[in-house]
């Protein structure tokens, strides 16, 4: 952060509106990530049967998974092409345009004519809508992330990111709760209720969200003419490394959800390991805590850096693969929540809380949107497949194989831990605080 942490004198101590910025942004993770993790619920327990009727159930998940990757497939198109425009229109049109895209679009899933109704045009919708969702998904992160970080106390970002953050569980705890209510409801009501129900999100984050004041640090660079003709190609050319690298960093967190949680329902689900209302109060208890442990682990990195947490978090999640399916196959439900619970505020929220400092701070101001989102987003295509590819190594190699691909997902994490740079080390910290005490804080509010 050499150079970019001398121009972060001028943001000490934030804006006035720093913690409404990370409340508005975080909502609007909250509404994106309730649509677009509420289809990977939907697609491992109700899914395969209503588009994908086969005589194989184990085929039928299958195919409700390979539409589930479709959606994370296309979120680096939409990480590009949302980048691209934070970085030369404002991070704010960003985030309102994406949150419109998934609201009409998860809101379009709860109307489908299942494969009964209309046959092989029911998945061909599924599918249309699903890329609508990777895209408005993928545009999302990162100017949510940016409008939090670009707005913060410069010894805060953390704290800050970390609201952003937490609204994925959030999200995923309402999702959860949705569903656990609408299975009551039988038939097709239990899975249309809860994407139906999304609409009212939607229009609740769209009021807060037109209220949130574009980044300073954006209309910084507008201001001084440093807006880059094509950003994308800018940060390719001159970053690249840092994509490489914040992919796999990311690897290690959202395909590791991806076993962890998502494949997880499912194989519980086929197992006979949990019936469906206890596997999503397990997912209800783990997201609720997720909630706090996301922030939790995202003010930790402002005390103690962004890498040694990510360097730890992953070095145990590599070690708890194998445990983590010994737990569940005990079939106690304890050790199912326990599991659970582990795999999500641990493994995943450790590495989420950190991710959104540490993002934003290894790219330049000028093409950061372009470059965060890129390395964020290319990494889902790995975990959008990997429920798919779990499925498969289960066929072939039962429980083991799920494990030992999730501790190879933490590899790659700890790996790219290794040799990414500390961006907010013991100099930096050291510097912000002289600079906080050296700044009057009138100067910045």
């Amino acid at each position: 952060m050499s150079n970019e942490a001398l121009k972060m004198r001028g943001h000490v101590h934030g804006t006035k509106d720093a913690r409404r910025v990370a409340i508005g942004s975080g909502v609007g993770a909250v509404i994106e990530t309730y649509d677009f993790i509420g289809f990977g619920t939907a697609a491992a327990l109700y899914f395969g049967t209503a588009f994908f009727p086969t005589g194989d159930p184990v085929t039928g998940t299958l195919a409700a998974f390979a539409t589930l990757g479709v959606g994370f497939a296309a979120r680096p198109i939409g990480g590009i092409i949302g980048g691209h425009l934070g970085d030369k229109v404002g991070r704010k049109p960003v985030l309102v345009t994406s949150l419109i895209l998934m609201g009409i679009a998860t809101f379009f899933i709860g109307l489908l004519p299942t494969y009964e109704q209309v046959g092989l045009l029911a998945p061909a919708l599924l599918v249309f809508v699903r890329i609508v969702q990777g895209l408005a998904f993928g545009a999302e992160w990162g100017g949510a992330i940016l409008m939090s970080y670009e707005h913060a106390p410069w010894k805060s970002k953390g704290k800050y990111t970390g609201i952003v953050q937490a609204g994925f569980p959030v999200g995923l705890l309402l999702a959860n709760l949705v569903f656990l209510v609408s299975v009551n409801l039988g038939g097709e009501l239990a899975w249309r209720v809860p994407f139906l129900a999304s609409i009212v999100l939607v229009v609740v984050g769209l009021i807060i969200r037109s209220k949130v004041p574009e980044s300073p640090v954006f209309d910084e660079v507008k201001e001084s003419g440093s807006i880059v003709k094509s950003p994308i190609v800018e940060v390719i050319k001159t970053d690249w490394r840092s994509i490489v690298r914040g992919i796999g960093l990311r690897i290690a967190e959202t395909a590791g959800y991806a076993v962890s949680i998502t494949y997880m329902i499912s194989y519980l689900h086929t197992q006979q390991l949990a019936d469906k209302s206890q596997t999503l109060v397990a997912l209800c208890i783990a997201s609720a805590i997720g909630i706090f442990a996301t922030m939790a682990w995202a003010r930790l990195t402002d005390r103690i850096g962004r890498r040694p947490l990510y360097i730890w978090s992953t070095a145990f999640a590599l070690l708890f693969g194998i445990p983590m399916f010994l737990l569940v196959n005990t079939g106690l439900f304890i050790f199912v929540i326990a599991t659970i619970v582990i795999s999500y505020a641990v493994c995943q929220n450790s590495l989420a809380g950190a991710q959104g400092p540490w993002f934003p701070e290894l790219f330049q101001a000028k093409t950061r949107s372009s470059g965060a989102s890129l390395a964020y987003q290319i990494s889902a295509m790995v975990s959008g497949f990997t429920p798919f590819i779990t499925t498969l190594l289960f066929v072939a190699l039962g429980w083991m194989g799920p494990a030992l691909l999730f501790s190879f997902y933490a590899a790659i994490g700890l790996w790219a831990a290794l040799v990414t740079r500390e961006t907010w080390g013991k100099r930096e910290r050291q510097l912000a605080d002289e600079a906080t005490k050296s700044t009057p804080q009138s100067v910045d509010a």
